[in-house]
C-alpha cells in the first residue's frame, strides 16, 4: 500500500479494494498509560429476561412501557414490551488542544461515501489512535492467535436497528396483539411510545409492578413505580407491601383482576412473540430495511480482514433464512439507487457457515437434540443432514442436491442443530478457540461463555456516548470526588467533636468552644452533602434524565455492568470496531484494584 495524503487505495489479500479516503490528521487523546486512562477503566467496570426468579426479572434494554399524557399525570400501563433501545444520536467529544478528529471517507455498499470515525487497521493510517468511544475494552485476555473462529450475531450486533422506527413498530405491532387477541382495552391504541424512557440492565419486579436500577451487590438504587420515583423510605417498605399500577388501579373494571402484574409481562411477551411469528415486524423491515436498519460500511472490511487473516468466519442468528437474507444483502451486498437491496448470494462469501433458525439460547447446549437442516438458498428448502453432510431422502438413490450459487463447494447455510454441529463444520477442537461477538448478555454471551468456555465480546452501543461523556465530565466526577472526600472529613472532625464533648472533665468555657465548632461543624457538613447530592444527580441525568450512567449506580458499577464484567471477555460499542485492531491482537485486560491498593496505586 502507498501512503497517500489526500487518497488511496487500500485492498487486503485476496479480497476486493476499497477506496479510502485519508486525512493526515490523527486524533491522539493523551489517555493511554496516564492516570486519566486508569480511572476511566476503572469507571466503565437484552426480548428476554436474564435471570429469573418467582418474582423478578433482570432485563435488558429490549423493554419499554406504554405511555399517556393524562392531566394528573404520567401514566405507565405494567406493559413491558420486548423490544430494543439502541442510540443513534451523535454526540461530541471534547478534543485535546494537540489534536483533531481524522473521518475518512469509506465507501457505502450503495456507492454513497459515509463518515467513518477511526481508519481500518490495515489501511494506511490504521493502527494510530482510536477515537475513545469506539475502543473495545477487556475484562480477560483474549489472544487472538490463539482464536481460529469467529462468529456474530445478526440481530442488533451486525445489524443495528434504528430505535425511532424499528422500537416504534415493535410497540405498535405488540399493542395491537393486546388488544385484538389478547382482550386488553381499546385505550391502549391512543397511548403514545417514548423509546427514549427505558434503558437495558433494568430489573422487573413482576409481582410489584416496580421497575428497579441495582447495583452489583444487588441493592435498589433507584426505583419506580411507573413514572413515579420511590422515595428512600418507600423503597424500604416497598417490598413488604404490594404497590399498585396506575392504570390497572385508577380504571377499575378495564383489566381482569385474574391479570396481576406477573400475568400481564406474560401477555406482552406472548404478543411481541406473535409479532414476530406472524411476519408483522420482520416484512416491515423487509419492504423498507433502510428505514430501520442502520448502514454500516465497516462491516465488510472488517469481515474481509478477519477472513484473509486466516479466522473462519460464522454467523449464528435466530432469524431464518429468508429474512437473514435480507438483512445481509442491506449490510454487505449491492444497492439500488434509491437504497433497496438486490437479493444476491455475494455476502455469503464472507463467511463459512451460516446458522439461522438457531434457537439460542438452546443452540448453546451440546444435549439439544435439535436436527441440522441445510438450507437450499435459492428456495429455501431445507434439506436432511447427517452433521452437515446432505442425507438421501427413503426411496432415492442418491442425494438430490440442487443447484448452488455460492462460491464454496457443498452447503454453508443451515437450520436449527446444536453448538456440537457448528464445531464440526468449523472444525473447532477447543471451545477456547472460538469468540462469538453477539448483544445480548443472556441469549449471546452468558450461555456461550458459562456453558461452552467460548471467548466473547458485547455490543453495548449505548457505551460509545457513555465513554465520551466521561471524557468531557471528566473534571465534573473529579469534582465530585473532592466533595465527597471533604464530606469524610468533617464528618471525621464531627465525630471526635462528639466524642470529646463526652469528657466530664473538661471545663464549662471550652466545652462551650468545642460546642459552637460542632454547630459550625455540622452545617458545613449539611451544606457539602445537599452540594454532593445535587451535582451527582446532574451528573447522572447528563447521561440518562431517569437512569443515569448505564454502567453505574451512584459510585457502584450497575448489576449490569456487573454482568458484563463477568461474562464478556470483551465489549465495545459496535461490531466494527473489531476493524479497527490488529486481528493478531493480544487483549489484555487492565489490573485490577482493590480499595487499599486505589489510592496508592492508580496515579
Amino acid at each position: 500500500m502507498t501512503p497517500a495524503s489526500s487518497s488511496a487505495s487500500t485492498a487486503l489479500p485476496g479480497c476486493k479494494r476499497t477506496s479510502l479516503r485519508i486525512n493526515p490528521k490523527t486524533l491522539r487523546i493523551p489517555v493511554s498509560g496516564s492516570s486519566c486512562h486508569i480511572n476511566l477503566l476503572l469507571s466503565i467496570s437484552n426480548s428476554k429476561c436474564l435471570f429469573k426468579t418467582n418474582n423478578l426479572g433482570l432485563c435488558s434494554s429490549r423493554r419499554f412501557f406504554t405511555t399517556k399524557r393524562s392531566q394528573d399525570s404520567l401514566c405507565v400501563l405494567s406493559l413491558f414490551i420486548e423490544v430494543r433501545f439502541h442510540s443513534t444520536a451523535s454526540y461530541k467529544m471534547d478534543i485535546p488542544s494537540d489534536g483533531a478528529i481524522s473521518e475518512p471517507q469509506l465507501q457505502s455498499p450503495n456507492g454513497s461515501e459515509k463518515s467513518q470515525g477511526s481508519c481500518l487497521w490495515a489501511s494506511p493510517n490504521g493502527g494510530q489512535k482510536i477515537e475513545i468511544g469506539k475502543h473495545i475494552f477487556c475484562n480477560r485476555a483474549v489472544n487472538m492467535k490463539n482464536i481460529v473462529a469467529v462468529g456474530f450475531d445478526m440481530d442488533y450486533t451486525l445489524a443495528q436497528y434504528k430505535p425511532e422506527t424499528f422500537e416504534s413498530l415493535a410497540y405498535n405491532g405488540t399493542v395491537k396483539k393486546l388488544v385484538t387477541n389478547l382482550g386488553y382495552p381499546n385505550e391502549l391504541l391512543d397511548w403514545s411510545f417514548d423509546w427514549t424512557y427505558m434503558v437495558r440492565g433494568l430489573v422487573l419486579d413482576k409481582k410489584r409492578g416496580n421497575i428497579l436500577k441495582m447495583d452489583r451487590h444487588k441493592y435498589v438504587k433507584v426505583a419506580y413505580h411507573g413514572f413515579r420515583l420511590l422515595s428512600k423510605d418507600e423503597k424500604v417498605a416497598t417490598y413488604g407491601n404490594t404497590l399498585l399500577v396506575d392504570f390497572k388501579d385508577n380504571n377499575p373494571g378495564k383489566i381482569s383482576e385474574e391479570k396481576d402484574y406477573f400475568r400481564m409481562y406474560r401477555d406482552v411477551r406472548a404478543a411481541v412473540d406473535l409479532c414476530h411469528r406472524d411476519g408483522t415486524l420482520k416484512q416491515m423491515v423487509a419492504n423498507d430495511p433502510k428505514r430501520y436498519i442502520n448502514e454500516d460500511n465497516s462491516i465488510v472490511p472488517m469481515l474481509q480482514m478477519l477472513r484473509s487473516s486466516g479466522f473462519a468466519v460464522f454467523l449464528v442468528t435466530n432469524s431464518l433464512w429468508d429474512y437473514t437474507n435480507v438483512v445481509m444483502n442491506f449490510l454487505c451486498g449491492p444497492q439500488k439507487v434509491n437504497g433497496s437491496s438486490l437479493l444476491t448470494l455475494d455476502w455469503l462469501q464472507h463467511f463459512d457457515v451460516v446458522i439461522t433458525g438457531s434457537a439460542k439460547p438452546k443452540f448453546f447446549h451440546d444435549e439439544n437434540r435439535a436436527n441440522l437442516f441445510a438450507v437450499d438458498t435459492d428456495s429455501g428448502m431445507l434439506i436432511n443432514t447427517d452433521n452437515g453432510s446432505p442425507m438421501a431422502q427413503v426411496g432415492a438413490s442418491s442425494v438430490e442436491v440442487p443447484d448452488q450459487q455460492i462460491p464454496d463447494k457443498g452447503y454453508k447455510v443451515f437450520q436449527g442443530g446444536n453448538v456440537g454441529h457448528l464445531h464440526k463444520l468449523l472444525s473447532v477442537e477447543s471451545s477456547s478457540q472460538v469468540l462469538y461477538v453477539g448483544d445480548h448478555i443472556y441469549g449471546d454471551i452468558l450461555r456461550s461463555k458459562k456453558v461452552l468456555g467460548w471467548r466473547t465480546m458485547l455490543v453495548v452501543p449505548e457505551l460509545e456516548k457513555e465513554v465520551k461523556l466521561l471524557w468531557s465530565l471528566r473534571d465534573t466526577r473529579k469534582h465530585l470526588i473532592l466533595l465527597r472526600s471533604e464530606r469524610d472529613q468533617i464528618e471525621d472532625q464531627i465525630h471526635h467533636l462528639k466524642w470529646s464533648l463526652q469528657c466530664e472533665c473538661m471545663e464549662a468555657n471550652e466545652m462551650e468552644k468545642m460546642s459552637s465548632k460542632l454547630e459550625l461543624l455540622e452545617a458545613q457538613c449539611e451544606r457539602v452533602r445537599v452540594t454532593h447530592q445535587e451535582a451527582q444527580k446532574v451528573f447522572h441525568e447528563k447521561f440518562h434524565i431517569v437512569w443515569g450512567q448505564l454502567m453505574k449506580t451512584g459510585y457502584q458499577n450497575s448489576r449490569f455492568a456487573h454482568q458484563v464484567e463477568r461474562f464478556a471477555c470483551l465489549y465495545t460499542s459496535q461490531v466494527g470496531n473489531l476493524a479497527l485492531y490488529s486481528p493478531s491482537k493480544y487483549y489484555r485486560p487492565s489490573e485490577d484494584f482493590m480499595p487499599h491498593e486505589f489510592d496508592l496505586l492508580s496515579l
